[in-house]
């Protein structure tokens, strides 16, 4: 059985996800602010957490980073504030996937399923890498998750990391957005294109000397992304 964590302040959602989910035969543990989240978390064994950004004592930010600094855990925001700005701030946090609110129960209950199913078998594409691949001013150890540039170890979050291992062990593959989204986020394309361009965008400003000129992560127009090196 699943466990999920729930961090969301309004009792009445907490208790229509807790009797959905339960009915799909998830284990959920409900925590009512962000600090019973974290102390909830780091006490706990979890499959996916579930978090509200906007809650009392610490929101739902805080309790991201706090998390994605213990975990690759799968995280997903729930918020009724749905702003690019909101979700550009949040993916770049370390979430994993946006549902705005109100939010229909069946997507929900999929987004969590695929969620959890990406990583326990992320096994979509096959990627054969030597332990450390280097192209131009780039050093990739896919092994120990770390990537260096002209020397320096570079902050990626989980999601960016994973793109980046896609690109660099497809290399001239071209990858449409709804093929990121399948093999990155979901098996089906469920989410706005907005998730794929934030975490794209950020990973640029890591990579690239100049991100409005890529020479790593090129795009095709109206098809989607390649990964060409120099």
């Amino acid at each position: 059985m699943h466990h999920i964590l729930l961090i969301e302040d309004d009792i009445s959602i907490v208790e229509m996800v807790e009797k959905v989910l339960s009915k799909e035969g998830f284990l959920v543990t409900a925590a009512y602010n962000g600090e019973e989240g974290i102390y909830a978390f780091v006490k706990g064994t979890f499959d996916l957490v579930l978090v509200d950004l906007m809650m009392p004592k610490m929101d739902g930010m805080e309790v991201i980073r706090s998390i994605r600094s213990r975990s690759a855990i799968p995280i997903l925001i729930m918020s009724a504030k749905d702003s690019d700005v909101d979700k550009a701030l949040g993916l770049g946090f370390g979430a994993d996937d946006y549902i705005a609110k109100p939010f229909s129960m069946i997507e929900l209950s999929a987004r969590i399923k695929s969620a959890i199913r990406r990583a326990t078998t992320y096994t979509q594409v096959e990627q054969q890498t030597e332990k450390i691949t280097t192209v131009g001013d780039l050093k990739m150890d896919f092994d120990n998750y770390s990537v260096n540039k002209q020397g320096e170890e570079l902050k990626l979050t989980a999601k960016e990391f994973e793109i980046l291992k896609l690109f660099a062990s497809n290399p001239n593959r071209v990858f449409t957005k709804s093929q990121l989204y399948g093999f990155i986020w979901n098996d089906d394309y469920m989410g706005d294109e907005n998730v794929i361009n934030v975490h794209i965008r950020r990973l640029r400003e890591k990579i690239e000397n100049d991100p409005s000129n890529p020479v790593y992560i090129k795009t095709l127009w109206g098809i989607g992304y390649k990964w060409e090196g120099v």
